[in-house]
């Protein structure tokens, strides 16, 4: 994917008209209540709001809108985890800034299948096109990783790994706070911050 290509791309999440956007939060609603299999077009359309043909003037099928809805909450999130976060912010602040992102959207309860787990298993497109997409709408994140390994801070692994290790805890912990498995205090919430920070940091 070209620069040209990713402008449009993010253009179009943030300009999309609305009765797609309504479609495409009505799928996450449903999916996150009902999963894969329990859902039909029939069912978002109703759920959107709109008549079932057009969900068609949008989405080829339903596999073309379970793809354009993974890009569409990847870019959400993309979007959430970078706000307030500027290359130039120490490694550590931008790391605090990012995992706090995570938790505030997660704990907001505004995106249904992240927050009930469900999004690692929504269909997406195996292509190398697709992974330079994600790789560009996390490009804060890569960047902080990548200049923590430079200057021998972090880790040397992935950066997929040092995801995994470090940020994306903070949205299971979030989960299991929202769901009233375990409250967690704010002295907790530092705790867990650091202790991920400390999970790919050299010792």
């Amino acid at each position: 994917m070209n620069e040209h290509s990713f402008i449009i791309f993010i253009y179009n999440c943030l300009f999309m008209s609305d009765k797609k956007k309504r479609i495409l939060q009505a799928t996450e609603k449903l999916l996150a209540e009902h999963g894969f299999h329990g859902i039909s077009m029939q069912m978002v359309a109703k759920e959107a709001g709109v008549a079932a043909g057009t969900i068609y003037r949008y989405f080829e099928d339903k596999e073309d809108l379970l793809h354009q809805l993974h890009d569409h909450i990847l870019a959400y999130v993309a979007n959430k985890i970078s706000q307030n976060v500027s290359d130039d912010m120490p490694l550590q602040h931008r790391f605090r800034t990012m995992w706090l992102n995570i938790w505030n959207m997660a704990t907001q309860e505004d995106a249904p299948l992240i927050n009930r787990g469900q999004f690692e298993n929504l269909p997406r497109r195996e292509s190398h096109e697709q992974k330079l997409l994600e790789k560009k709408m996390f490009a804060k994140v890569n960047t902080l990783f990548e200049e923590g390994k430079a200057s021998g801070l972090f880790k040397n692994l992935d950066n997929e790994i040092l995801s995994a290790l470090s940020l994306e805890p903070s949205a299971c912990l979030a989960r299991k706070h929202i769901n009233g498995v375990y409250q967690v205090s704010d002295e907790a919430l530092e705790a867990a911050i650091q202790a991920s920070w400390d999970a790919i940091i050299q010792h």
